[in-house]
């Protein structure tokens, strides 16, 4: 049974008993009364019905007053309001999500050769998965591929998350509402001694492993010409400087691994030290601009006002960005070989961002959502006489509809996001 026939047959059956006061109501099983377009607009011609703001709108649905517009209790309507806003959020976190990987996987998809436009994000990913297994074919049966990729960390502003908490629930004092991170997951500017891992924006000393660039002799993965020894022996010369271990010498790419001079890109600190950059785990003083990129421990607030600051701020979150290296061994097609790399090490980052940044974040918001939605839906019965409820039914369906939609859309995106990322490594022949 579809979401909208479910909870309209739940609220809408006290309703057939006034049949005569809510002339609207056709059955319990049947469809909900028609909304104007956009959502505003008198309900059903009733005299005093009121209107239902835009529910396209987030700032609009943040204006109205459900209390005075359908006569409500002032904590049923605080109730609805913050329902309603979570799925308005949580819609535009999916549409978030849907239009990233349309552009990140569209792009890693046409650079390896894909035709055409794709609607919508998750048609991209398969597009790009297809166009990545066809790239690999290229490189001979005997190539495999190997991706080294830095996790990203994705950071919700906690004094951000403290404002929303404080407009969405009243028992929160605005600008007084005390936001926890789990430790060790802090993210943002650090002028001290950083512990955990740095984004240079600059090249920078490195005293841990290096993810990016290095401008001195490395110990580790190179995606690029290895000058040097590879796995402890000099390179021969039909090696062509590709090392397909770990390579101890110069590198002319993507490292990931020892780096003994300025590493470009992510260093995981074997200790504390100064940070150039982002520092994502703890500093010896006050970071600046805060961002958490662990569990986030909000004050004290209702589960619905909690979805509504998790979808919003979720969908503003800043992420570093995933310095990906490949590695092929045993390729037959040099050409093919370059490019498959120059594209994927260019391309997968964005991929990443979506799947394992935002994506995981979002997944487990999507379960807690769907609770939230289908609660404060079975509940509106309880909200007034049989004409406030129907009225109050026709006015929700549509965003309470699109959010439980939302939590379908952004599994399923994650899903197929991360499939590219898996896609892209093994034996040609597997993929």
């Amino acid at each position: 049974m579809t979401m909208s026939r479910k909870f309209w047959r739940q609220v809408s059956c006290p309703i057939v008993v006034a049949a005569a006061m809510a002339p609207f109501v056709a059955n319990c099983g049947g469809a909900m009364p028609s909304v104007p377009a956009g959502g505003g607009g008198p309900l059903g011609g009733l005299p005093g019905a009121g209107n239902c703001p835009d529910m396209a709108k987030i700032e609009a649905i943040e204006s109205f007053d459900f209390e005075k517009e359908f006569k409500l209790k002032a904590d049923v309507a605080v109730k609805i309001k913050a329902g309603v806003e979570a799925a308005a959020e949580m819609k535009a976190l999916s549409d978030k999500i849907d239009g990233d990987l349309k552009v990140a996987c569209g792009t890693l998809a046409h650079d390896l050769g894909a035709q055409g436009d794709f609607k919508d994000g998750q048609e991209a990913c398969k597009a790009a998965s297809k166009a990545i297994g066809d790239a690999k074919a290229k490189l001979g049966p005997k190539a495999e591929v190997r991706i080294d990729a830095s996790e990203p960390h994705c950071g919700v502003e906690m004094n951000a998350y403290a404002d929303c908490a404080g407009h969405c629930d009243a028992t929160v004092k605005p600008g007084a509402a005390e936001v926890k991170c789990e430790p060790g997951k802090l993210q943002g500017q650090c002028s001290a001694k950083c512990s955990g891992e740095c984004e240079a924006s600059a090249a920078a000393q490195c005293t841990g492993e290096c993810h990016g660039s290095c401008d001195a002799d490395i110990k580790g993965s190179c995606s690029g010409k290895c000058t040097g020894k590879c796995d402890g022996k000099v390179l021969d010369a039909k090696a062509n400087g590709s090392c397909g271990g770990t390579c101890e010498g110069k590198c002319d790419a993507e490292v990931k691994g020892e780096c003994k001079g300025k590493c470009g890109g992510e260093c995981k600190l074997s200790g504390s030290a100064e940070c150039k950059g982002t520092c994502t785990g703890s500093c010896s003083a006050q970071m600046q601009s805060p961002k958490c990129t662990g569990k986030v421990e909000p004050p004290q607030m209702s589960a619905e006002c909690k979805a509504k600051c998790d979808a919003s701020l979720q969908a503003k979150a800043e992420c570093t960005p995933p310095h990906v290296v490949v590695r092929i061994v045993g390729g037959a097609d040099a050409q093919a070989e370059a490019k498959f790399r120059t594209v994927i090490e260019k391309d997968l980052g964005p991929v990443i961002r979506v799947a394992v940044g935002t994506g995981k974040g979002a997944v487990e918001l999507a379960d807690n959502m769907k609770v939230v939605i289908e609660g404060v839906a079975g509940g509106l019965q309880a909200a007034g006489d049989p004409v406030t409820v129907g009225r109050l039914t026709a006015c929700v369906e549509k965003p309470f509809k699109g959010a439980l939609d939302a939590v379908t859309s952004v599994k399923a995106s994650v899903n197929v996001s991360v499939s590219v990322q898996a896609s892209a490594s093994g034996s040609a022949k597997a993929g």
